[in-house]
């Protein structure tokens, strides 16, 4: 399948960006129209889906980027994974879990889920720009709460935060704030 002259432009543009290009960004450094981008977009993912191509057109928190096909990601993780999950240790992991299903979220609701101090999770969480802070609840001494990033969606290829996999009963209950 031969790419128009706009899909080619929407390609070579995915594939300069380090990050995710929303919609109206890709119409704006290609100086297409937002349909015309958005239609270059479509031809350019049937084009990779068609051809039996080794990536895929992926959208992660509002923006579109090139990744490896899911059936070969598997096989490339080990030696590629520079994915959050291999650069955060279980403790980590297990904070910004609780965050992500439970957000807005303070630092003692946080401790009262995990059962141990959270302080070092949160700020490294927050250097790596998973998290940050998202307002104040509204309690005495307005302790700040905190929720996810789009570097967040990104390092864990989400779109927007309800692509997170749904929890079980047993597993809501354990995320769910005293």
């Amino acid at each position: 399948m031969e790419l128009s002259k706009e899909a080619a432009l929407v390609e070579a543009v995915l594939l300069l960006e380090s990050d995710p290009v929303e919609l109206r960004k890709l119409s704006t450094i290609t100086g297409l129209a937002h349909e015309a981008a958005r239609e270059a977009l479509s031809q350019l993912r049937a084009a990779l889906e068609s051809d039996g191509h080794g990536l895929e057109i992926v959208e992660i928190g509002g923006g579109f980027a090139f990744a490896p096909r899911k059936d070969l990601w598997e096989q490339l993780r080990e030696r590629y994974g520079k994915s959050a999950e291999n650069r955060l240790s279980k403790a980590a992991l297990e904070t910004i879990a609780i965050v992500a299903y439970s957000q807005p979220i303070t630092r003692a609701e946080i401790e009262s889920i995990r059962g141990v101090a959270a302080d070092g999770m949160i700020k490294l969480l927050l250097s790596r720009n998973f998290i940050r802070e998202v307002g104040k609840k509204d309690v005495p001494g307005k302790p700040v709460q905190y929720g996810t990033t789009r570097e967040f969606l990104k390092a864990f290829r989400l779109n927007t935060i309800s692509d997170l996999p749904k929890l079980d009963g047993l597993e809501r209950e354990r995320f769910e704030q005293e």
